[in-house]
């Protein structure tokens, strides 16, 4: 299992970003984190065509579906949907990784249980 946004695990980088101009700041190397998928579809499009490394957010499994399909490297979803989504990522064998959004190190244990592949630590 994956833990990011946890201060005793080091991990990977990620960059908000909202256009083509905010990718070319990023440092290389890092991740890249695109809002929903609705919204964010033509950068996740531009990350596949550039092979970029990317985590974007989705609401629904018809979502997740076109993100894994669009090479997301994660998908990050409430811990509801990530419940109810990490069997059918399984049976198609997703390439893209799915993690929960957590607000309490104390649910590491219960999505672990599940089999979801991540956790997301959200600092609200």
């Amino acid at each position: 299992m994956k833990i990011f946004g946890h201060p005793w695990i080091e991990s990977e980088s990620f960059y908000r970003i909202s256009s083509v101009e905010e990718i070319n700041t990023t440092p290389s190397n890092s991740i890249l984190h695109l809002k929903i998928l609705l919204s964010s579809f033509s950068l996740a499009k531009y990350c596949q065509a550039n092979h970029l490394a990317y985590m974007v957010e989705v609401k629904t499994i018809k979502d997740a579906i076109f993100a894994n399909n669009l090479n997301a490297k994660y998908i990050l979803v409430s811990k509801e949907l990530a419940i109810e989504l990490m069997p059918i990522a399984q049976n198609y064998l997703f390439d893209t990784q799915v993690l929960a959004t957590i607000f309490d190190e104390n649910e590491i244990e219960e999505v672990a249980k599940e089999g979801i592949d991540g956790v997301f630590l959200n600092k609200i």
